[in-house]
């Protein structure tokens, strides 16, 4: 199925004119016939506000929201602990939130001056955002999806019609969709959408890839997590599925689940993908938040804390974990000198920054030594504002099939906040970007250029002689999600460490979700629920150090 985008502003304005304290779900429904060539068919046009979806009596979701309750209401505790956190990412957030929620009072120090780690955003001199990732919300995330309902912003999500759709490179400017009818539950909608579809995969192919997943469907979770030690090229192999059904659709994946190539990514990740976005009927729903995340999303967190009687603080790096003789922490040591002490310590940094800071005497213990294989994968995250309004682009997220770019959208169109009626802003994941971290930004645009050229032949050439780019912004991040390479899953800490009083936080840390926005909150929650077990241990331990101070002379 082939996409033309045009429609006029006052459409657009229609589609985005509502005030915030509107309810979205409203629908407008658009049909634009374009003039036909050969090989193009007139397409249809869809713009529609979805409403959120119907998630909140899923097991999943119900039993993310049991967790989230526990917090509220565990026993008071008659000493709040004072938890000092490094890095005020989603995991580091997630962990004061819940841990002001359990009535303690957390401590964040975030090391820049901006919120949200790996969802953090800047605003340019124009006045535009630019951001670190292309970030999504899929309905099978339920401690996100529940975070959202806590804080009363649930209608910050603006959902997409439930759909993946795919550029077509050996038919550049058309797309191919797998499209789920909401009339069946799951996994029926997610097989026929498969089904339905014919211009990626023949019958032929899609039978021996449905042969080929029996083993995890009948498995379950203990079959997924045994599959860790071989990549999804290996896999697809063993089980007899065709190399193409790997090229077609599964490098396309791989891209945007971890940045990196089917021959590298451990399939354990693939397979945990597949089980929670086709066994909830919207769990491959996605939603796109309407603004900043800093902002939208980030900001109602820290609102929430200090309400509670927690604290953030910016520009606020850690140097050093400090030790008290017995090998536990004293103290964090900032670069500007200050000391911040506390009655427990949680590192939510990504691995690679806490791998940094660990103290000599730690880094045997097996629990510290595992981490070594756990390495943040390298992503660029590229915006191009162009002069016009592209025509062959979607209210959506697109899986661009390309050597060289994972997935992308038009943020001009599927973000409330940067909506513009006259020009394109193309937000997208260059991957895999090992190679391209030490090239130039022109370099890297230069290259996504060429790509571009591929996709929109019609509206976009390498040399600009058809859309100029106005501005751009390349966001390097040299040390990203871990890697998720085969038997890596041995290597994930639990958030309580063998050092007590010390906890982690992070999407790498052990849970059942990807290294992603989902598993960063449930890792926080985790950490979060085990300081709360341990506050017995903790409270004891605050006061012994308490009467130490006051026997010394």
């Amino acid at each position: 199925m082939s996409l033309c985008f045009s429609v006029s502003e006052s459409a657009f304005n229609l589609r985005y004119g509502f005030r915030d304290s509107e309810p979205m779900g409203q629908s407008l429904k658009i049909r634009v016939k374009t003039g036909t060539r050969k090989g193009f068919c007139p397409s249809k046009v869809v713009c529609v506000d979805y409403p959120r979806p119907d998630i909140d009596n899923t097991s999943n979701f119900l039993e993310a929201a049991y967790l989230s309750s526990s917090f509220r209401t565990s026993p008071r505790p008659s000493k709040p602990l004072k938890v000092v956190i490094a890095g005020a990412g989603l995991a580091g957030l997630s962990t004061a939130k819940y841990l002001a929620d359990a009535g303690h009072k957390p401590l964040l120090l975030e090391a820049r001056d901006v919120l949200g780690g790996k969802v953090a955003a800047w605003k340019d001199g124009d006045g535009n955002w630019y951001e670190t990732g292309l970030h999504i919300f899929f309905g099978a995330y339920p401690n996100i999806q529940n975070l959202f309902g806590e804080l009363g912003i649930n209608d910050r999500l603006q959902w997409k019609e439930h759909s993946m759709i795919f550029a077509m490179p050996n038919k550049p400017g058309e797309f191919s969709r797998f499209d789920f009818p909401e009339v069946l539950p799951a996994p029926l909608n997610g097989i026929l959408a498969i089904l339905r579809n014919n211009e990626m995969l023949t019958w032929p192919e899609k039978v021996k890839f449905a042969i080929g997943l029996l083993p995890a469907i009948i498995g379950g979770q203990a079959y997924v997590e045994a599959q860790d030690g071989l990549t999804v090229q290996e896999w697809m192999r063993k089980q007899g599925v065709p190399d193409r059904v790997t090229t077609e659709v599964f490098i396309a994946m791989s891209k945007a689940l971890n940045f990196i190539n089917p021959d590298e990514l451990s399939m354990q990740c693939i397979l945990i993908a597949l089980n929670r976005f086709l066994q909830e009927k919207h769990g491959s729903k996605m939603a796109f938040l309407d603004g900043n995340p800093p902002e939208r999303l980030c900001l109602p967190i820290v609102e929430h804390i200090q309400s509670l009687g927690g604290e953030v603080r910016l520009n606020s790096r850690v140097q050093k974990i400090e030790l008290n003789d017995d090998g536990t922490v004293k103290n964090f040591l900032l670069t500007n000198g200050n000391v911040t002490d506390g009655d427990a310590y949680v590192f939510a940094t990504p691995v690679d920054i806490l791998k940094l800071q660990l103290p000599e005497n730690w880094k045997e213990m097996a629990y510290f030594k595992r981490l070594e294989k756990l390495v943040g994968v390298p992503v660029i995250n590229i915006h191009i504002w162009f002069d016009r309004k592209l025509k062959n682009t979607y209210d959506h997220l697109l899986f661009s099939r390309s050597s060289l770019l994972s997935v992308y959208a038009d943020m001009s169109l599927t973000c409330k906040e940067y909506y513009n009626p006259n020009q394109s802003m193309l937000e997208l994941v260059f991957a895999p970007a090992e190679e391209w971290t030490s090239c130039s930004d022109s370099e890297i645009i230069d290259a996504t250029m060429k790509e571009f050229a591929k996709l929109f032949p019609d509206e976009i050439s390498a040399d600009q002689s058809k859309a100029k780019i106005v501005k751009y912004h390349v966001v390097k991040t040299p040390r990203s999600v871990y890697k998720t390479i085969p038997n890596c899953e041995p290597c994930r800490p639990l958030q309580r460490s063998p050092v007590e009083g010390f906890y982690l936080a992070g999407d790498y840390t052990k849970q059942k979700y990807l290294a992603s926005m989902e598993g960063a909150v449930l890792s926080g929650k985790l950490c979060a629920q085990a300081i709360v077990q341990d506050y017995v241990l903790l409270a004891a331990r605050g006061k012994g150090r308490l009467a130490e101070a006051s026997m010394c002379p």
